[in-house]
């Protein structure tokens, strides 16, 4: 009598658990830094020692020509908070949807309010280029025309409107599922409700300020937290 051995399909192993870095925590940091001392600074600096000349463009562009380095700074500084924001807005999507359930909304409107920060960042460090060469070459230029730019550079990149759909996520998140600790959804609820305040008056701009401490205190959080 003969037996015929049945072979069994080989099961095949598990992937690697991948372990979750905190770097991209520690980019929403940085770029929310950069936002709030260079981007905020340097746009009150440009014209802050000159104030009085305000309502006569062809007295103010002359007097802040000698800044206009301030602008180059400010662009590369838009640049790479933009870059930043991004990296902590894609890490902020994967811990959520690793959290939250599958097909929620949640992962995809935080990154998308991290996403719409990003691209006002870089349109407003792009269109200053203008005011910069503006500046560059004032004895040819238009001064009504250069002191228009400066609307740019003083609103553009300011309006953190974004942040305020991504605390509003990460808010909800915390609150109905505690995908996130109870104090960060408070403060995410908190910077949220600013970030509509200020979008409701004629302070749009303003939405730096409640934004970009909303991105550094949630990237602390999140690097400083002991889960993964």
């Amino acid at each position: 009598m003969t037996t015929q051995s049945v072979s069994q399909p080989a099961v095949a192993a598990a992937p690697p658990a991948v372990r979750e870095g905190r770097g991209w925590a520690v980019a929403g940091i940085v770029g929310a830094l950069v936002a709030l001392v260079v981007v905020f600074g340097l746009s009150v600096q440009l014209t802050n020692d000159h104030s009085e000349l305000w309502k006569d463009n062809h007295q103010l562009i002359p007097a802040i020509a000698g800044n206009k380095h301030f602008v180059w700074l400010f662009q590369a500084s838009t640049s790479l908070s933009a870059l930043l924001v991004m990296l902590f807005g894609a890490g902020l999507r994967r811990r959520l949807e690793r959290a939250e359930p599958a097909g929620s909304l949640i992962p995809g409107l935080a990154f998308a309010g991290i996403l719409l920060v990003a691209a006002l960042l870089l349109v407003g460090g792009g269109m200053s280029t203008e005011l910069y060469w503006g500046l560059a070459k004032h004895d040819e230029a238009d001064p009504d025309t250069v002191a228009a730019s400066l609307g740019i550079y003083n609103t553009m990149a300011w309006v953190w409107a974004g942040a305020g759909l991504s605390a509003g996520a990460v808010a909800v998140a915390g609150f109905r599922r505690r995908t996130v600790g109870r104090g960060l959804a408070a403060f995410s609820a908190l910077m949220a409700a600013l970030l509509a305040l200020v979008q409701l008056t004629p302070v749009q701009y303003m939405a730096l300020l409640p934004g970009a401490l909303w991105v550094l205190g949630t990237g602390a959080a999140f690097a400083l937290s002991k889960h993964r």
